[in-house]
């Protein structure tokens, strides 16, 4: 895996061997086995039984007052050796109150500061994939750094102002809590490669077994993009795949464990295969926090229209192994949005000339802006002009 400064530029599975999958219905599972385990870095899940959480983003190159909402079911705890002794069982490590509750009748509030928040000397609490999306809704949120006429008072006052996004809950995933119910974990497993009608819909990694078995369930309390919902509506079972042994070139238990063996190793690849619109694709990475011999990392694969698209976080070594890992995937609307906001960071926020590079005239790239949802930041007169001029050709 290619490594700058530490960040990542791609995902690869290095250290990490592909098992058979386990399908059930339309959701395939491929277990995640972990070569050597190094026990100095584990994971706790810190559960919350608010409705909604508020983080406070002061200090994470936002603007000041700046928050974030969401349902946040539950928090990851992060403790590490520097030394790369084993870190303690958690069972005796002290667990210290996150945040404060409020009770507002209708509803409970939970009040947290930063997204990710260092609680001692080798502990950081972090919120899984919220980190990821945070990252995701501040893109390009500052808006036009030129007073271009073109743009709102308010664009160019506030930027995007509220950018949100909507996602579903994984128990709502048809058929996902019944496979991670029944399906096997194998001894070394510390992850999953999960898939929704043989599209990817998560992969997830922490750094030991024991971590994995404590883990498995927050699956269901992830969030998934409406593509995937829908897939999981769609679609009762997975597409069929055989692999077998060839009976006739057995002759001896030396021929059969070579032949199970060579099997294994084409399941695994061919599983690697499924997932390559995330393995080895090019990522935009940010570092949030360096924990020791860990970097603490959030990124987005490099946006590409009609085709898979991903946001994600990631813990990983100095060697480039993953010992963490998490990802949403982007749907098209998502992208899109992205997309838009992209090329107008890279040609100033200056509609001609970005119209000009995808290929549209100005008033149907307005028209374009308007369908994604960013209407708002025009002023009324070029949203106007654009429609009647759309209209009359």
């Amino acid at each position: 895996m290619a490594l700058k400064s530490k960040l990542l530029t791609d995902i690869s599975l290095k250290g990490l061997d592909i098992a058979p999958s386990q399908v059930r219905g339309a959701v395939r599972i491929v277990p995640l086995l972990r070569r050597q385990v190094h026990g100095d870095l584990r994971l706790l899940r810190r559960s919350y039984d608010e409705d909604i959480t508020v983080v406070s983003l002061e200090g994470e190159m936002t603007k000041p007052g700046m928050k974030y909402f969401s349902y946040v079911p539950h928090g990851l705890v992060m403790s590490w050796s520097d030394d790369g002794s084993p870190v303690a069982s958690f069972g005796g490590q002290i667990v210290k109150p996150d945040g404060k509750r409020l009770d507002c009748g209708c509803a409970s509030v939970r009040l947290m500061h930063r997204m990710a928040k260092r609680e001692s000397a080798n502990q950081l609490r972090f919120l899984p994939l919220h980190l990821a999306m945070e990252g995701f809704l501040s893109l390009f949120f500052s808006g036009p750094d030129i007073a271009w006429s073109e743009y709102s008072r308010y664009a160019l006052s506030h930027g995007l102002g509220s950018r949100y996004e909507t996602a579903v809950s994984g128990r709502y995933i048809a058929g996902l809590e019944d496979a991670l119910r029944v399906f096997e974990i194998h001894s070394r497993q510390v992850g999953v490669l999960v898939f929704v009608a043989e599209a990817l819909a998560s992969a997830f990694v922490v750094p030991t077994p024991e971590d994995y078995r404590a883990l498995h369930t927050s699956l269901l309390e992830d969030f998934y993009s409406d593509l995937i919902y829908q897939y999981g509506l769609l679609y009762d079972t997975t597409l069929p795949m055989d692999v077998s042994v060839d009976e006739s070139k057995i002759n001896s238990l030396a021929d059969l464990r070579g032949a199970i063996a060579k099997m294994r190793s084409d399941w695994a690849s061919f599983q690697g295969f499924m997932a390559e619109g995330l393995l080895q694709r090019e990522l935009h990475s940010q570092r949030v926090y360096t924990a020791g011999p860990f970097v603490l990392q959030r990124f987005m694969t490099n946006l590409q229209l009609k085709h898979e698209n991903y946001i994600g976080e990631a813990i990983a070594r100095e060697t480039g192994e993953i010992e963490y890992l998490k990802i949403y995937r982007l749907s098209e609307a998502q992208t899109r949005r992205a997309y838009l906001l992209s090329k107008l960071a890279q040609y100033n926020w200056n509609l001609d000339a970005t119209a000009k590079a995808l290929s549209h005239t100005r008033e149907e790239f307005v028209c374009r802006i308007e369908a994604a949802g960013f209407g708002y930041l025009l002023n009324q007169q070029v949203r106007d002009a654009a429609r009647k001029k759309v209209k009359k050709s």
